[in-house]
């Protein structure tokens, strides 16, 4: 691990003139990358992340960093994706592990970490894999063998989000002698190959393809135990669930924006309109107004949401996993994931309502917040969810002990 001994500039605060002005550069950046093809990565907005070392937000005033809540983290991250939603996927897995290293208990081998968490190091992942094993349980055909020096590990990779972008990648692998672990290891290590082979309909630039591990090293002190959040007193994984929808919300900002927008720059109407100008028609500025609506509900839900993460998490940092506070939070995540996915769907398709037909030119991109969200919200079946809050109304059956809740 590399020295963090220099004096670094302090974390800016929650709605700081600085955090405007970066979300500001990195939707010009998106723009600019949008009309030039949209092939360039957001390579610029992850480093000026790294620079401000923003994937410190959530470290404590104590040990050097502003100590952010989850709620204020859950709000810059809606204004991260409306500037480019690519960006914030990106630093999911980062997050999380920021996350995972304050849960009680505390050890040297996860406190080894946060130095470079303050120095505005960025952790991708590497978890899961295109095998025949079920989703969700935490069986990996990924190995680390026994040796010498520690271990070599060898596997192959997919939806390995951020790997490209962050400077340490973090894997989980069956280690024979220990069960499943973490290996947390630098990107550019001899081995470790990042493949460029992510085709989904959105979210294009999440580094989310395949990493191949071969033969590669991995100290003893480079792996972490593997918390399986099936277990009763482990952590539930909805944090990076409503993550997702965090992302949403953002999307759903920029939706209502460039409809408006739309609207405003129209220059003719139908014959059969309600007013000459379209900027004046009652018909399309309802639909912009409908937008707007849901862009502010999808915002509000994620945000009281977070609320629940904030108390699971407070706990999880100072007294250790409270079960009831992590089955309350998975709970929130659950319905705003069901509730909010039917509307942003509906509202990304809306946005040509009031274009017309040149709206649907793919230099205007419009398309892209649909493919967007529907790429996020494929992640996990909102259908599982709903059937599970129901038979929780219903029956009092308690959700899922699984990742996915």
């Amino acid at each position: 691990m590399s020295s963090t001994e220099t004096v670094l500039a302090p974390i800016p605060r929650p709605g700081s003139g600085e955090l405007t002005e970066l979300v500001a550069e990195i939707a010009a950046d998106a723009a600019r990358r949008r009309a030039a093809g949209g092939t360039e990565p957001p390579d610029a907005a992850i480093a000026a992340i790294k620079r401000l070392r923003l994937g410190a937000v959530r470290v404590p005033v104590a040990d050097g960093g502003p100590g952010w809540t989850v709620t204020e983290l859950f709000a810059f991250l809606i204004d991260l994706a409306e500037a480019d939603p690519d960006v914030p996927h990106i630093l999911r897995v980062h997050f999380g592990f920021v996350e995972d290293l304050y849960r009680l208990p505390r050890t040297e081998r996860k406190d080894a970490w946060l130095p470079e968490v303050l120095a505005g190091r960025l952790f991708g992942g590497a978890l899961t894999e295109l095998g025949t094993n079920p989703v969700g349980a935490y069986t990996y055909d990924s190995t680390l063998t026994p040796a010498p020096e520690g271990y070599r590990l060898d596997g192959r990779k997919f939806y390995s989000t951020g790997a490209r972008y962050g400077d340490y990648v973090r894997v989980t692998a069956n280690a024979p002698d220990r069960g499943v672990l973490s290996a947390i290891i630098p990107v550019d290590r001899a081995g470790v190959e990042h493949v460029d082979d992510w085709d989904g309909i959105g979210q294009r630039h999440t580094s989310s393809g395949t990493t191949v591990f071969t033969d590669v090293a991995v100290a003893v002190d480079e792996t972490l135990p593997f918390r399986d959040p099936r277990a009763e007193d482990r952590p539930r994984q909805s944090f990076p669930q409503l993550y997702l929808h965090a992302i949403a919300a953002g999307i759903l900002r920029s939706v209502a924006t460039d409809a408006a927008e739309l609207v405003r720059s129209r220059v003719r109407n139908f014959i059969f309109a309600n007013t000459e100008e379209p900027r004046h028609d009652p018909q399309l500025l309802a639909v912009v107004g409908e937008l707007d609506a849901a862009a502010f509900a999808a915002e509000s839900i994620v945000l009281a949401a977070a609320s629940a993460q904030d108390l699971s998490f407070a706990a999880a940092r100072s007294t250790g996993i409270d079960p009831a506070l992590e089955s309350d939070a998975s709970l929130r995540a659950a319905q705003a994931k069901i509730v909010i996915e039917e509307f942003a769907l509906r509202a990304a398709g809306r946005i040509f309502d009031v274009g017309g037909a040149s709206a649907t030119r793919g230099a205007a991109a419009l398309d892209r917040h649909w493919r967007n969200l529907r790429t996020l919200f494929s992640h996990n079946p909102a259908a599982y969810k709903a059937r599970a809050l129901g038979n929780l109304r219903v029956n009092g059956e308690p959700l899922p002990l699984a990742g996915h809740f």
